[in-house]
C-alpha cells in the first residue's frame, strides 16, 4: 500500500492447488535435489565441492548494492541472478518475512508487469514433506495431496499477497573474498500475485531475509558459506547495501538482545518511548525491525503520545498542519514549500527507544528528525510515522526504513543480538577487509 507497504507476513501455509499441480504434475524431481552439495564452483576445477565449505566456512561475506528510497519511490530493492543461466531480477528486501520468491511464468494466471521477464522455474520441485517446506507451515500435521511439490501461500500486512510452488535453482553469487559461486537454493515461484492496488511496482518478486529456515541467510549459513548473520545500511540519499555474514567491527555498534517473545522476527525486547531526550512514561513497547515496511508504525497509545507531544512542540512556530497533503495523515506546510528535511529538523526533537534487558545498561536506538519525516511532493513536511492500531496491527511496533536510515543495523542470528551503528550508507563495502 502506497502509505508505507509493510512486509511484515502475517500468514504462511500449505496449499494444494489444482492449476500449479496439473503445470507442475508431470515433472521429476532433479538428481541436485538428493542430498548432494549443492556448491557449485564457478569455473571447472578437480577440488571436490567440500574443499570449497572448507574455505568458506563462516569466513566470507557477501554485500549487494540496494536501490530505491523511502519516498517517492517507496521501498528499497536489490538485483539478484537466478537461473541455469542466471538472470538478473529485482528483489523488495524484506526482514519480516523469509521466503524469497519471484513472478512466475508456471503458467502465471495473476502476475503484473515486471522489469524483467518472468522467471521460468527449474523442475528440481522442493518435495511436500521437505524441512524447508514444513518451515513455512504454523502446524507440523499438514496434509500432502501432491507429495511431490510444496505449494505455498504468502500473505503480507498490507494483503499483498503470492500464490506458488517452492523449486530449487542456481543463485550466482559473489563473495567480498573474491570467488564467484554458484549456490542452489530453494525459492516460490509465484504465479498468482494479489497487490493492494492496480499502480505499476517495477519488481520481480521478494527478498525474505527473516529468521526462518526458508530465508536466504538461513540457506546460506546452513550450506557453510556465511555466518548466521544479516544487516543492512539504507541511505537517506537512496540507495545502500545489504550483507550476509561479517563485515562489521562488533565493538563499535549498541546492541540488545532479540526478543525471546518473537523467535519469528527480529524483535528486541521492551523499550520506553524517550522524546527530546525525556522519558515519555510510554513503555513496555515490543519493537519490530522491518525493511518491509517503508514507514514506521507504532502502536495507537505510543502513536498518540507521540502527536501530543509534537503539536505540543510546534505550537508558535512558523509551520502549519496542512489537511490538504495526503501523502501521509499528518504533514505541515511553511510559508514556502520545503525542499529538504534538514530546513525543518530544528523544529522537531529526536526521538528515541530506549531498549533494556537483564538489568544492563541501557541501548539506545536513536530516531532523529530526518529518521522520522519526509517531504512530500507538495513541499510539506510530514511524519513518517503511523498509528499501527489502525491497520490492523495491534499492540506491534514496527520499525520501517525510514527510522533506519544511515545507520547500519546488524541481526546476529547465532549470538541472538540487535545491533546498530551510524553509518554513511553510500559507501558500498566491495573488498575482502570490508568492514563497518
Amino acid at each position: 500500500m502506497k502509505l508505507g507497504k509493510l512486509g511484515f507476513t502475517v500468514l504462511l501455509l500449505l496449499l494444494s492447488c489444482s492449476a500449479c499441480s496439473a503445470w507442475f504434475g508431470n515433472k521429476h524431481k532433479s538428481s541436485t535435489g538428493n542430498g548432494r552439495n549443492s556448491i557449485l564452483p564457478d569455473e571447472a576445477s578437480s577440488s571436490s565441492s567440500s574443499s570449497f565449505l572448507n574455505r568458506f566456512h563462516g569466513g566470507s561475506s557477501i554485500v549487494f548494492p540496494v536501490h530505491g528510497n523511502v519516498y517517492p519511490v517507496g521501498f528499497y530493492n536489490v538485483t539478484l541472478n537466478i537461473g541455469h543461466p542466471p538472470r538478473p531480477y529485482f528483489l523488495d528486501i524484506d526482514t519480516g518475512s523469509d521466503l524469497t520468491w519471484l513472478q512466475c511464468d508456471a503458467p502465471c494466471s495473476r502476475c503484473t508487469q515486471t522489469p524483467h521477464p518472468l522467471y521460468r522455474p527449474s523442475n528440481d520441485l522442493v518435495p511436500c514433506k521437505h524441512p524447508l517446506c514444513a518451515s513455512l507451515h504454523q502446524t507440523d500435521d499438514y496434509e500432502c495431496e501432491v507429495p511431490h511439490q510444496c505449494d505455498y501461500e504468502v500473505e503480507y500486512a498490507d494483503h499483498y499477497s503470492s500464490l506458488g510452488v517452492l523449486v530449487n535453482d542456481v543463485y550466482l553469487l559473489n563473495f567480498t573474498n573474491g570467488i564467484q559461486l554458484k549456490v542452489r537454493m530453494a525459492l516460490g515461484c509465484g504465479y498468482d500475485q494479489v497487490f493492494p492496488d492496480s499502480s505499476y511496482h517495477p519488481l520481480d518478486g521478494m527478498l525474505g531475509i527473516g529468521r526462518g529456515k526458508s530465508s536466504l541467510i538461513s540457506q546460506l549459513n546452513s550450506q557453510g558459506l556465511v555466518r548466521y548473520v544479516v544487516g543492512h545500511c539504507l541511505s537517506s540519499q537512496g540507495g545502500g547495501y545489504i550483507f550476509f555474514g561479517d563485515i562489521y567491527d562488533s565493538s563499535r555498534l549498541t546492541w540488545t538482545p532479540m526478543s525471546s517473545r518473537d523467535y519469528k522476527h527480529y524483535s528486541a525486547g521492551a523499550a520506553e518511548l524517550i522524546f527530546g531526550g525525556k522519558r515519555t512514561g510510554v513503555g513496555n513497547l515490543l519493537a519490530t525491525f522491518d525493511t518491509g515496511s517503508s514507514y514506521t508504525y507504532f502502536n495507537s497509545k505510543a502513536y498518540q503520545a507521540i502527536i501530543s507531544l509534537l503539536k505540543k512542540d510546534l505550537a508558535g512556530k512558523p509551520i502549519k498542519e496542512a489537511p490538504d497533503d495526503r501523502t501521509v495523515p499528518l504533514c505541515w506546510h511553511g510559508k514556502r514549500p520545503f525542499r529538504s528535511i534538514y530546513e525543518v529538523r530544528k523544529y522537531f526533537k529526536p526521538m528515541a527507544l530506549s531498549f533494556t534487558s537483564s538489568g544492563r545498561s541501557k541501548a539506545q536506538f536513536e530516531i532523529p528528525p530526518e529518521a522520522y519525516l519526509i517531504i512530500s511532493n507538495m513541499g510539506n513536511v510530514c511524519l513518517g510515522i503511523l498509528n499501527g492500531s489502525e491497520v490492523g496491527m495491534g499492540e506491534l511496533n514496527l520499525i520501517g526504513d525510514i527510522s533506519m536510515q544511515d545507520k547500519a543495523m546488524v541481526f546476529d542470528n547465532e549470538k541472538q543480538l540487535i545491533g546498530w551503528v551510524p553509518a554513511d550508507c553510500g559507501r558500498v563495502p566491495k573488498s575482502r577487509d570490508a568492514s563497518i
